[in-house]
């Protein structure tokens, strides 16, 4: 199985950590970076020579959100091409039209519990 690496975009320390505990629980060689907001995601991949396979993607996050980020993505043809998955406690259908209009793959509802968020992150990625 090819190694794949992740970049989890989310303001929430616990969530970055329950993500983080989640990968080391699906039988699969990952590897996850870090960026706490869409403006700090933007910067990475401009610093970065390897993309990732992989972004997983809040919704709901300061200075520049989910809606923004992906924006920006489909402005840059180099990284409009990496796939997306939003995983945000945010459910409104609008949410999730517009977050399909701007291309992304799956939207995931944010479990409520550990085991669910194993499941979910583990359904894409398996």
């Amino acid at each position: 199985m090819k190694h794949r690496h992740i970049l989890l975009v989310d303001d929430d320390a616990d969530d970055q950590e329950f993500f983080r505990d989640a990968l080391e629980l699906i039988p699969a060689p990952l590897s996850c970076d870090i960026a706490v907001n869409g403006k700090d995601a933007l910067q990475k991949l401009a610093k970065n020579e390897h993309f990732p396979d992989l972004i997983f993607l809040d919704w709901n996050m300061p200075i520049m959100n989910g809606q923004q980020f992906l924006e920006e993505l489909c402005r840059q043809p180099i990284l409009r091409a990496i796939p997306v998955i939003i995983i945000s406690t945010s459910s409104h259908d609008q949410t999730r039209q517009t977050a399909e209009r701007l291309g992304v793959r799956q939207f995931i509802t944010k479990p409520n519990s550990f085991k669910g968020l194993v499941d979910a992150v583990a359904a894409v990625l398996l």
